[in-house]
């Protein structure tokens, strides 16, 4: 978790002295604004969790989690789009709204690792669609890898803003 918190940290410094307008400025036709990542960012977490609590309410045979590096996830050099239902909207949006969002979505998975066990989330398991079988635990610590992916991509765009 204490990784989490740092990427997060990590995020919310990047964008903290920038206006709305700059935040929802898209700099390349195609490409997201700095709050349409964030709240990409608030939408996967959202999805974790259900799918978390999801498992955790069946009392199935689990498989066993595969070995899939989850580092790569972080690697900018490996092109991944967004499913479907995790793109943002392109709605204006404040940063005291993404934050209100991202603080939310993050107690939501805080609450999951208070209430039960590290054994429990380690047995309990779903796929994902790209990276297979997955424990709990290593879809928690996907989040993370994923907002550390995002944070080079905020500041791509942060350049952009400046140069333009």
């Amino acid at each position: 978790m204490e990784d989490l918190h740092r990427i997060r940290e990590e995020i919310m410094k990047s964008v903290q002295t920038l206006t709305d307008d700059q935040l929802n400025t898209v700099v390349t036709e195609g490409t997201w604004s700095i709050a349409q990542v964030l709240e990409h960012l608030y939408m996967m977490e959202v999805n974790v969790v259900r799918l978390i609590q999801l498992a955790l309410s069946k009392e199935d045979e689990f498989e066993a989690p595969g070995s899939f590096p989850l580092s790569v996830i972080a690697d900018r050099s490996i092109k991944i789009s967004a499913p479907e239902y995790l793109i943002p909207s392109s709605n204006f949006q404040t940063l005291h709204e993404l934050k209100e969002k991202l603080s939310a979505s993050r107690a939501s998975i805080e609450k999951v690792l208070q209430e039960h066990s590290e054994e429990e989330l380690n047995q309990k398991t779903f796929a994902h669609r790209r990276f297979g079988v997955l424990s709990l635990n290593q879809w928690i610590a996907l989040i993370g890898y994923h907002e550390q992916r995002h944070i080079g991509q905020i500041e791509e765009i942060k350049q952009a803003l400046i140069n333009k």
